[in-house]
């Protein structure tokens, strides 16, 4: 532990602690309205995306203050969505209704791709299994778009998963939101926002099963963090976090529980460190009206479920 923490100092990051983390962690500026977050459990350290102007802010589990990481416009990236940081130390970032995906060194702060998706209708979140591989959802348009590293070090489209004429029907309003790969690298699980239905998708071949939920639906289904086989949905306009724990097959859940907290804010996705949920407060219902400032991630124990 000792070299450990030596290590992360040498590095640059703050030593990982065992004392209280704290309950909020804010966002500088006056119009962030953030709507993604990683956390790579390696560092401590977390990203967070602003739809705004595209910033993407990184925080310590320790430190209650986040700062710019990547600045606003840089690269074309007006406006940020869903982000994941991967174990090789690169962050993906969809570009919602930009069409776009960006890959980036979170240690330097480099970019190394960036991607255009023709006919990308809005894309809003990414998965990225521990070979490199990225799979973005679009809310809009029935694809699941493949990123695949390249040679190089870089990334490149290579296609991606097709949804029409699957279970899984695309109806109006946004669609598929949240998803996330589980960690024998062998299914993506995301939530379709406007049904309120899961979805069971096999990588190697493209299969898609609507996951039994025992009749519960989880309709403004937006992000989504797994630990294990819990699954964390987070429901934005109801300000709630659902857990769902999963059948060794991800074909069956139940839910065990709901919970809130005070200080959730239009919350749009969450992200497990080992011990907390980190919530972001997005605040999308008060775009061209007063958001109360700063702008949060909320640090919340889960009150329900477990391994």
């Amino acid at each position: 532990m000792v070299a450990v923490g030596l290590l992360l100092l040498a590095l640059g990051a703050p030593a990982l602690t065992s004392a209280a983390l704290p309950d909020e962690y804010v966002l500088p500026g006056e119009e962030v309205f953030p709507e993604g977050i990683d956390h790579d459990p390696a560092t401590g350290y977390f990203y967070v995306s602003s739809t705004t102007d595209g910033t993407i802010f990184r925080g310590h589990v320790n430190d209650p203050l986040t700062e710019v990481f990547l600045a606003p416009g840089e690269d074309g990236r007006a406006t940020a969505v869903g982000v994941e940081a991967d174990q090789a130390g690169r962050l993906f970032i969809a570009g919602g209704g930009s069409g776009m995906v960006w890959v980036y060194d979170t240690t330097t702060g480099a970019l190394i791709s960036a991607i255009e998706i023709p006919g990308a209708g809005f894309i809003n979140d990414v998965a990225v299994t521990s070979d490199g591989h990225a799979y973005f959802t679009d809310s809009m348009v029935p694809i699941i778009y493949h990123v695949a590293p390249a040679g190089q070090g870089g990334f490149e489209l290579a296609g991606g998963i097709e949804l029409a004429g699957t279970v899984l029907v695309y109806e109006a309003g946004f669609n598929l939101n949240g998803i996330v790969a589980t960690p024998d690298d062998r299914y993506l699980v995301a939530v379709q926002s406007n049904t309120g239905e899961l979805f069971r998708i096999t990588i190697a071949s493209g299969e898609v099963a609507q996951i039994d939920l025992r009749g519960e639906s989880v309709t403004a289904g937006d992000g989504l963090a797994l630990n294990g086989r819990v699954l964390y949905v987070v429901r934005n306009s109801f300000e709630e976090v659902v857990t769902i724990v999963l059948s060794a097959n991800r074909l069956q859940g139940f839910v065990s529980g709901t919970f809130t907290d005070e200080s959730f804010a239009f919350p749009t996705t969450a992200v497990w460190t080992g011990s907390r949920l980190l919530v972001v407060n997005s605040q999308f219902n008060q775009r061209g009206g007063q958001p109360v400032l700063p702008f949060t991630v909320s640090s919340v124990v889960p009150t329900v479920g477990g391994r």
